[in-house]
């Protein structure tokens, strides 16, 4: 689904009607967490998640993450959103699609060996069973179950914690202040025009990153004209990279989050595109959502995350790079 337009905007009347279901909804967030008995895998758990609804830039950051700590056996878990399989699962990028278990999870697969598991404990006993020395989940911050030893929370410097209301009337997961209270550190992905240092600042870490363009591709595109097209959490971040990378966008198609798309829809794209002088252009996280003929007729912009402190990650995860296991909470 898409989000809702108000919820990225000052808080009006959907908000304040919707409020007192947000109330609950947080309510049982609290139960859920209060309740839980956290089960341990035996080796070091990093969850890399986030508090809002839709995309913040997960992904991009637990594969950054697991970049930082290379010189361990690193697995990823995910539960698959979007996919059928539910679990445990290693994923085989030559026999399972997004539909089987996921875009994110494919992402995930081509850099290490990730498992898709709706249950979060049995995933990281199977990736422990399989020699992992390490589990980076992607998601799973308000997941009470697995317990983790390290929680970085992911959050978009442009939206923020969005009109700062819980779900459905805004995007939030839980409260701010909740969710800030168990984790480690926050990574603020681009430019902070949301003030999340500010509001994080004396709490926890934060670290600030951006997601930067594979530069090849990006010089490829430089000055074309192009149509954009993205199923994600915010489209619009996307058109606006290729805008600041020079290309002149003729053509804008935002989709909900993980939208399936099907092979007639691409081919009218393609011939959109192709009726503008145009070329289609997607991201990494759409493009495995495309049968491998629709994947040959568009263009890629693959991202990944750039650190200002690239010494400030390597600090937060330096008691993860050795055999030892900090205590979890």
């Amino acid at each position: 689904m898409k989000a809702p337009a108000f919820w990225y905007a000052p808080p009006g009347n959907a908000a304040r009607l919707l409020s007192p279901a947000g109330s609950l909804f947080a309510a049982l967030g609290r139960a859920r967490l209060a309740t839980a008995k956290p089960v341990h895998p035996g080796i070091p758990v990093i969850c890399v998640g986030n508090l809002v609804a839709g995309g913040a830039g997960k992904t991009p950051v637990a594969l950054a993450v697991a970049e930082v700590l290379k010189a361990r056996r690193v697995h990823f878990l995910t539960r698959g959103y979007g996919g059928r399989e539910r679990g445990p699962l290693l994923v085989d990028r030559t026999k399972h699609d997004s539909a089987d278990v996921g875009d994110e999870a494919l992402l995930l697969a081509a850099s290490r060996p990730t498992w898709v598991a709706r249950d979060r404990i049995a995933g990281a006993k199977a990736a422990t069973a399989a020699g992992a020395e390490t589990v980076v989940m992607d998601d799973g911050f308000q997941n009470p179950r697995l317990a983790k030893d390290l929680s970085i929370l992911v959050v978009d410097g442009g939206a923020g914690f969005g009109n700062g209301h819980v779900i459905p009337a805004g995007p939030l997961r839980e409260p701010v202040d909740a969710g800030m209270a168990r984790a480690d550190a926050v990574v603020v992905l681009g430019r902070d025009d949301a003030g999340i240092k500010a509001l994080v600042a004396g709490r926890l870490p934060v670290l600030s990153a951006r997601l930067t363009p594979a530069r090849n591709v990006a010089d490829a595109l430089r000055g074309r004209r192009i149509v954009a097209f993205a199923g994600i959490g915010r489209p619009g971040k996307f058109f606006a990279t290729l805008e600041e990378l020079g290309a002149e966008l003729v053509g804008r198609l935002a989709f909900a989050d993980h939208h399936p798309y099907d092979p007639d829809e691409i081919m009218r794209l393609v011939e959109y595109a192709d009726s503008l002088g145009a070329v289609p252009v997607t991201t990494a996280k759409d493009a495995v959502r495309l049968t491998e003929a629709a994947r040959a007729m568009v263009h890629v912009l693959p991202v990944s995350v750039t650190w200002d402190d690239p010494a400030a990650i390597r600090h937060l995860l330096t008691p993860y790079m050795t055999s030892s296991l900090p205590n979890a909470r």
